[in-house]
C-alpha cells in the first residue's frame, strides 16, 4: 500500500464496533428466541480479536507516523471517532461479565472511565472555539451520547444501576444538545462528502441504544419512556429509508462499517420490542430482522476483505477506495 508511514484513519475502529453489534444481535436472539449460543459466542470472539488487532495496528502505525495520537484526537473529522475504542470495550466487557465476572467488571469500568475522560477532553477542545461548522458530522455523537448510552447498558450488565441511570442521563442530555447542531449543519451547509456519508447511519443509534438501555435498567416493558424512544426510532428509521438511494450511489470503502453498529443495534431494539408486544408470529419478524442485519454485515465484511486484498496486490483502484478522505472537512 502507498499509505505506509501515515496514520490509519480512526474510522476503521468501526469494524470492531460493528462486529460487536452483530454479536449483540445474536445474543438477543439467544435470550429472546432461544437460538443456540454458538453463533453469538463465535461473533464475540471475532469482535474481540478485531478490537485488539485494530488497537495494536493503530499504535504500531502511530509510532511510525509523523502525526501524534493527540493530533488525531484534535482532528476535526477523525477525532471523535476515537471513542469507538472504549465503546467496544464496554460491550465486550458486558458480555465477558457473564463468563468471567471479575474480568468483565474491570473491562467495563476501565472503558467507562476512558470514555468519560475522552469526552471531557473532547468537550474542552470543542469549547475553545474555532471549530468549523463544516467539520461536524454524526460521529460527534460518539464520545458523549454513545459513551453515555452504551455505558448505561454495560453498567446495568455488571450490576451498577446507579451508574447506569447516570450514564443514561448523560447520553440523553448530549443527544438533545448535539443533534440540533448536526441537523442544522446537514440542512444548511454543503452535503457530507462521500467517505463520510455512511456516518449518517449513526443518527438512528441514539434512540435505539437508549431504548435498549432503558429496557435493561427498567425491564423490558411497555411504558411512556419506552414508547417515546420507539416513536423517535421510527422517525429516524424513516430517515434512513429515505437515504437509501443516496447510500446506493456511494463507492464502497471501509467507511461502510459506519452502517453496521447502528443497524445491528436497531435489530436488537426491534427484537426486544417484538418480544414485549408478543403478537402471534412475532418470532418470524424477529428472525427477519436478525437475517437482514447479518446479511448486511457479512456482505460488508466480504467487500472489505476484497478491498484490502486488492490494495495489498497493488491495485490502484483498491488503494484509492481504501484510503478514507479523513481530511475532506479539515
Amino acid at each position: 500500500m502507498t499509505t505506509t508511514g501515515q496514520r490509519i484513519p480512526l474510522n476503521t475502529l468501526a469494524i470492531a464496533f460493528g462486529l460487536a453489534g452483530l454479536a449483540g444481535a445474536w445474543s438477543a436472539a439467544v435470550r429472546l428466541l432461544g437460538v443456540p449460543a454458538v453463533v453469538a459466542e463465535g461473533l464475540w470472539i471475532v469482535a474481540s480479536i478485531a478490537w485488539v488487532w485494530l488497537i495494536a495496528a493503530h499504535l504500531a502505525r502511530g509510532f511510525r507516523s509523523t502525526e501524534s495520537a493527540a493530533d488525531q484526537l484534535r482532528h476535526p473529522v477523525q477525532g471523535p471517532i476515537a471513542a469507538l475504542v472504549p465503546l467496544v470495550g464496554m460491550l465486550l466487557g458486558a458480555h465477558l461479565h457473564r463468563l468471567v465476572p471479575l474480568a468483565g467488571t474491570v473491562l467495563v469500568i476501565a472503558s467507562i472511565v476512558a470514555v468519560a475522560l475522552l469526552a471531557g477532553w473532547m468537550l474542552s477542545f470543542w469549547v475553545r472555539g474555532g471549530l468549523k461548522p463544516e467539520s461536524l458530522h454524526p460521529g460527534y455523537l460518539l464520545p458523549t451520547v454513545g459513551g453515555g448510552l452504551v455505558a448505561s447498558l454495560a453498567a446495568t450488565s455488571i450490576g451498577l444501576p446507579a451508574v447506569a441511570m447516570g450514564a443514561f442521563a448523560v447520553g440523553i442530555f448530549f443527544w438533545l444538545a448535539i443533534f440540533p447542531l448536526l441537523l442544522a449543519r446537514l440542512a444548511v451547509l454543503p452535503a457530507l462528502p462521500g467517505p463520510l456519508t455512511p456516518t449518517l447511519a449513526i443518527l438512528i443509534a441514539p434512540p435505539v441504544v437508549a431504548g435498549s438501555a432503558w429496557f435493561a435498567v427498567m425491564g423490558e416493558r411497555d411504558d411512556p419512556i419506552s414508547q417515546s424512544l420507539l416513536a423517535l426510532t421510527v422517525v429516524m428509521l424513516l430517515l434512513q429509508l429515505a437515504l437509501v438511494p443516496r447510500y446506493l450511489r456511494l463507492t464502497f470503502s471501509l467507511g461502510f462499517w459506519s452502517f453496521t453498529f447502528p443497524f445491528s443495534a436497531t435489530a436488537v431494539y426491534g427484537i426486544e420490542w417484538l418480544s414485549v408486544v408478543a403478537f402471534p408470529g412475532w418470532q418470524l419478524f424477529a428472525w427477519l430482522l436478525l437475517a437482514v442485519v447479518t446479511v448486511l454485515i457479512v456482505g460488508i465484511s466480504i467487500r472489505s476483505l476484497v478491498l484490502v486484498g486488492g490494495a495489498r496486490r497493488g491495485s490502484r483502484e483498491a488503494e484509492r477506495e481504501l484510503v478514507v478522505a479523513d481530511d475532506a472537512l479539515g
